[in-house]
């Protein structure tokens, strides 16, 4: 497991473009690494592009990258085109995908003891620990909302959810590592998933139209027509919300850690440079408290989606609770 981190860390190293940063626009510079990285083929390119934007040249911005992975894709034209310097519409990958990548593998090796300690009670204290998070999830997260019968059936769903989001956001607090649930458009696709799994799941369990039917509860005749708008609204307000939490808690540990650092680069270009000593010791300081919290804010906003959307999946599949 240990492997699979440092291994992103490095491809990640070598690979993700660089942001150019001066001590004159050091936040600039600092918070572009929350912002999605182009993986390329040659480091050698990545100095290319910060020279000419040292000089101000764009050259860098005209001449078509060498990226690792970037093919042409002839559907989707309204998203945004991951290489603008390349005819046609590509899908770049980025660093944010290795760490998903990562945050993947990490499930299979984490659990491959689950099951046999499950079964003969002899396991490694990783697995004794994932195997406590499991039922957890399983007791006090998912039954209690979906019931014994179907909490079982979606149980793994649940807890993938969970430690998906649990191992991108510990991941994230490495140094040289990316944290994929700072990006809107990460914390989006599972809010999706989850919206998804509330209509699909719903549906079928109720049936097609009593889902639709059961939205509104029982309510003065006059007044049904306006409590089923304000319940279909709902069922995008409830994804929204998981989407926008999970992602402004994330992004804001990281713009507070990033500030303070920040802070030792902007006095030292300042005109009192040697002030910039003094202000190292206190910024690293807090920087350093910033990420203990942020270590525990992992993991609550991890358990704080999945709760919510066993919650929300729940709702719909049991509209009489």
């Amino acid at each position: 497991m240990l492997a699979v981190v440092l291994g992103a860390c490095f491809l990640v190293s070598r690979h993700a473009e660089h942001h150019p940063m001066k001590n004159e626009q050091a936040f600039e510079g600092l918070y572009m690494h929350l912002m999605p990285a182009p993986l390329l083929k040659s480091q050698a390119h990545h100095g290319e592009g910060e020279a000419a934007s040292e000089h101000g040249g764009e050259h860098a911005m005209g001449e078509p990258k060498d990226y690792l992975f970037a093919p042409t894709v002839g559907f989707m034209p309204a998203f945004m085109d991951g290489a603008p310097d390349l005819p046609g519409t590509q899908l770049v990958a980025t660093n944010l995908q290795v760490f998903q990548l990562a945050a993947v593998l990490l499930i299979f090796l984490a659990f491959s003891g689950v099951p046999a300690y499950l079964r003969t009670g002899k396991g490694d204290w990783i697995t004794r620990v994932l195997t406590g998070w499991v039922l957890f999830i399983r007791d006090e997260m998912v039954v209690p909302n979906l019931g014994k019968d179907d909490g079982r059936r979606f149980l793994p769903f649940f807890c993938a959810l969970f430690f998906f989001i649990v191992f991108m956001n510990v991941m994230g607090l490495v140094p040289g590592s990316s944290t994929p649930t700072a990006n809107v458009f990460v914390t989006m696709a599972l809010a999706l998933v989850t919206g998804v799994s509330m209509v699909g799941l719903g549906m079928a369990g109720q049936g097609p139209l009593a889902f639709w039917k059961n939205l509104v509860p029982h309510v003065p005749g006059w007044m049904w027509p306006m409590m089923f708008v304000m319940e279909v609204v709902g069922l995008i307000i409830k994804p929204f919300a998981l989407m926008i939490r999970l992602f402004a808690n994330m992004t804001g540990g990281h713009l507070v850690v990033l500030s303070f650092m920040g802070l030792i680069f902007f006095v030292a270009g300042a005109e009192f440079s040697q002030a910039a000593w003094g202000v190292s010791v206190p910024a690293v300081a807090f920087g350093v408290f910033i990420m203990i919290i942020e270590a525990f804010v992992a993991m609550l906003q991890a358990y704080i989606f999945t709760q919510l959307s066993c919650l929300f999946v729940g709702a719909s599949l049991h509209p009489e609770h």
